[in-house]
C-alpha cells in the first residue's frame, strides 16, 4: 500500500511537471514530447508499468481468493476487468498522443526536459518503491504486532471458541476418585 502511493505521487508529480510548463491539461495542447522531453517521457512510462504491474498483481491475488468466499465476487470479477483494461487502453493512448508523433504545437519545441531536482526526486522515489518491494520484512516486521491485535478484535468468535468446554458432564463429581482402597 505504501509503494502504491508513492508510485501515484510520481505519477502526480510527472503530471504536475507537463502542467507546470504548459499551464494546461488538454491532451490536444500536447504532442511529440518525446523529443524535448526524452528523461521525462521514460519515467513516466516506467512509473506507468510499475502502476500497472501492481494493478495485474493485485486483480490476479484477490480475485480468486474472494471467489473462494463469494461464488458471485467471481463474477463481478469478470465484470470489472473490461472496465480496467479499457482504462489501461485509454491511458496508452493519452501517453501515445502527449510524447509520441509529430510536435503538434510550436511551444512544444522548446520545453525544457526534467531539471536535476525533478530526476533527483524520482530516482529517490525509485529507490524507496524498490526497497519496499524487496525488503519488505522491514516494515512488516514493525507493524506486526499491531496488526495482530486489529485481527484478534475483528475476528468474530467462533462457537467453539465463545466457551472452554467442561471436564464433568452435569452429575459428576469433580473430585478425583480415591486410590488408596485399591489393591
Amino acid at each position: 500500500m505504501l509503494a502504491h502511493g508513492i508510485s501515484t505521487g510520481a505519477l502526480f508529480l510527472l503530471v504536475g511537471t507537463l502542467y507546470d510548463r504548459r499551464h494546461t491539461f488538454e491532451i490536444s495542447e500536447y504532442g511529440g514530447l518525446a523529443t524535448p522531453m526524452p528523461k521525462l517521457r521514460r519515467s513516466s512510462f516506467l512509473w506507468r508499468c510499475r502502476r500497472w504491474i501492481a494493478d495485474a498483481e493485485w486483480f490476479c491475488r484477490r480475485v480468486p481468493r474472494a471467489a473462494r468466499h463469494l461464488p458471485a465476487a467471481l463474477g463481478l470479477g469478470y465484470v470489472g476487468g473490461p472496465g480496467r483494461d479499457s482504462l489501461r487502453c485509454y491511458l496508452l493512448w493519452s501517453y501515445q498522443r502527449v510524447f509520441f508523433g509529430e510536435i503538434t504545437r510550436e511551444k512544444n519545441r522548446s520545453l525544457p526536459d526534467a531539471s536535476a531536482r525533478e530526476k533527483w526526486i524520482l530516482a529517490t522515489m525509485a529507490v524507496v518503491t524498490l526497497w519496499m518491494g524487496i525488503g519488505s520484512t522491514f516494515i512488516t516486521a514493525r507493524t506486526a504486532a499491531a496488526a495482530q491485535d486489529v485481527i484478534d478484535q475483528v475476528e468474530p468468535q467462533r462457537p467453539y471458541e465463545a466457551a472452554a468446554p467442561s471436564a464433568t458432564t452435569p452429575g459428576e463429581s469433580r473430585e478425583p476418585e480415591s486410590t488408596a482402597g485399591q489393591a
